[in-house]
C-alpha cells in the first residue's frame, strides 16, 4: 500500500433547511471548497468516491446527478452507503482508491439534505429500510409480542437510550454527564462556522432545563438533522508533499461490524447483542487501524479524536471503546477537562454529530475535521497544542456499523 495523504477540505455551512439549492448544488459546493482547499481542479481527479444516505433525499441514483454538477463526466464513479457510516466509508472509498496504485488523485464527497424529504426527513427515509424488515422479519414468523418490542425500539435514539443505560448502570456515569458532553458539543461548535446547533458559553445546567425526551435523553442532548455536504481531496505521496504544505497522512483504517441489526436480531432470529454499548465492532476497528498505525497506546499516541455521538452517551461510550480511555472511566476524565478542546485528549473539538448531522456526510466530516488539526487550518476551534495523530470514528446501522480511520502529520514509514 502506498502512501496518501488528504490534501484538501471543503464542507458546507449546516442549517435544518438549504431550500436555496438543490442536491447537486449543495455537493458542488463542497467540492468545489475542497478542490480551492487543494489548490487544484476536478481535470486532475483521477476517481470520484460519494454516498449518502440512501433514501433519505428522496432521490434514487444522486451520484448521476450530482456527477454534472462538480465535472466528473467520464471518470470512474462509486457510490457507497453505508447507514451513518456512509462518510467513512467513502473516506476509506477515496483513500484506498490512492493508496491501492489505481489513482493519484481522488475525492470522496458526501451530503445529506433532510428537508428535501417532504419536510420528513430521515422518518421518510427509514420508512423503506424498515417495511423491508418487517416483511423479512413475517417471513420467519414474527408473534405480536416480538412485533411491538421491534416497533417500539423508536429508531436512533430509541436505541441510544437503551444503550445509554446499559452503560451508565455499568460506569457509574449520572445523566449530569451527558449535559456535560452536550453542553461541550454546543460550545464548541460555536467555533465552528460550519456548525448547525451553535451555543456559545453554553453550561451544563442549560441542557439540564430542556425537556426529557425518554431516560436519559432530555431533548438538549439529541442531534440535529441539518442540511449540508463535505468534501476531501486524496493524492499520493509526491503530488501531496507538492501540493500541500501541511497534508493529512493517512496512517490506519478499519471497518467491522457486530451482529447485523443488535436489538432487533433478538427479534429476527441469529445471536442478539445482550448489551448495545459492548461495541465489539468499535474494539476490533480501533485495535486494527492502530496496528496499520503503529500505535500501541492509544491513550498517550492519539493527540485529537472526532467521535461519531449524535447523543451525549456515545461520546463517553466509544471513547472508552476506541481505547482513548479505560472502560467505565471516560466520564471521569471529562469531569477533570481532559476532553476539552485545551485538555490532554481532546474529543470531538468541531462539535461533532451531536451539533451537526447531516447523516450521510456525518463520519466524513469526522475525517474531514481531523485533517483540519493536523493541517493547522481549524480556525477558531484548532487544538492549542500541536496535532500529530489524530482519529476520527464513525458508526451506522443500530450503532453496528464502525469505522476508524488514523491519520498523522508524517506518512508512514
Amino acid at each position: 500500500m502506498r502512501n496518501a495523504a488528504i490534501i484538501g477540505c471543503g464542507q458546507t455551512k449546516h442549517t435544518s433547511k438549504r431550500r436555496d439549492v438543490s442536491v447537486a448544488e449543495l455537493a458542488a459546493e463542497a467540492v468545489s471548497a475542497a478542490l480551492d482547499d487543494a489548490g487544484i481542479t476536478m481535470k486532475e481527479v483521477g476517481a470520484v468516491i460519494s454516498g449518502n444516505m440512501q433514501g433519505f433525499g428522496g432521490v434514487a441514483q444522486p451520484e448521476q446527478w450530482i456527477g454534472d454538477w462538480i465535472g466528473c463526466a467520464g471518470k470512474p464513479a462509486i457510490r457507497i452507503a453505508t447507514g451513518g457510516t456512509t462518510g467513512g466509508s467513502v473516506a476509506h472509498g477515496a483513500l484506498y482508491a490512492v493508496a491501492s496504485g489505481m489513482y493519484d488523485i481522488s475525492i470522496g464527497v458526501a451530503w445529506e439534505k433532510h428537508s428535501d424529504s417532504k419536510e420528513a426527513g430521515a422518518t421518510t427515509g427509514l420508512a423503506h429500510v424498515g417495511i423491508g424488515n418487517l416483511f423479512h422479519a413475517l417471513s420467519y414468523g414474527l408473534s405480536l409480542k416480538n412485533l411491538i418490542a421491534t416497533t417500539a425500539v423508536g429508531a436512533a435514539a430509541g436505541v441510544a437510550v437503551y444503550q445509554a443505560r446499559f452503560y451508565m448502570h455499568r460506569s457509574g456515569a449520572g445523566i449530569e454527564h451527558l449535559d456535560m458532553v452536550a453542553a461541550k458539543a454546543r460550545r464548541n461548535a460555536a467555533k465552528n462556522p460550519y456548525a448547525h446547533l451553535q451555543w456559545p458559553n453554553c453550561q451544563p445546567s442549560d441542557i439540564a432545563k430542556t425537556d426529557m425526551i425518554a431516560y436519559p435523553f432530555r431533548f438538549g442532548h439529541v442531534c440535529p438533522a441539518s442540511d449540508g455536504a463535505s468534501c476531501i481531496v486524496v493524492a499520493e505521496e509526491k503530488l501531496a508533499k507538492k501540493l500541500c504544505k501541511h497534508p493529512a497522512w493517512l496512517k490506519g483504517l478499519a471497518s467491522y461490524s457486530d451482529e447485523e441489526n443488535q436489538l432487533q436480531s433478538e427479534n429476527y432470529g441469529g445471536v442478539g447483542v445482550l448489551d448495545p454499548s459492548e461495541q465489539m465492532g468499535a474494539r476490533v476497528s480501533a485495535q486494527k487501524a492502530y496496528s496499520m498505525a503503529g500505535i500501541t497506546d492509544p491513550q498517550k499516541e492519539i493527540d485529537m479524536a472526532e467521535i461519531y455521538q449524535p447523543f451525549p452517551s456515545q461520546e463517553l461510550i466509544f471513547s472508552e471503546r476506541l481505547g482513548l480511555f479505560d472502560d467505565a472511566t471516560a466520564w471521569r476524565h471529562m469531569e477533570k477537562g481532559e476532553t476539552d478542546i485545551n485538555g490532554r485528549l481532546p474529543i470531538s473539538v468541531s462539535g461533532g454529530v451531536n451539533a451537526t448531522n447531516a447523516i450521510g456526510s456525518s463520519a466524513l466530516q469526522r475525517v474531514l475535521e481531523c485533517a483540519l488539526q493536523i493541517m493547522g487550518k481549524a480556525g477558531e476551534h484548532q487544538v492549542p497544542k500541536k496535532v500529530k495523530t489524530a482519529m476520527a470514528h464513525g458508526w451506522g446501522g443500530v450503532t453496528n456499523y464502525i469505522t476508524v480511520t488514523v491519520l498523522g502529520d508524517s506518512p508512514r514509514g
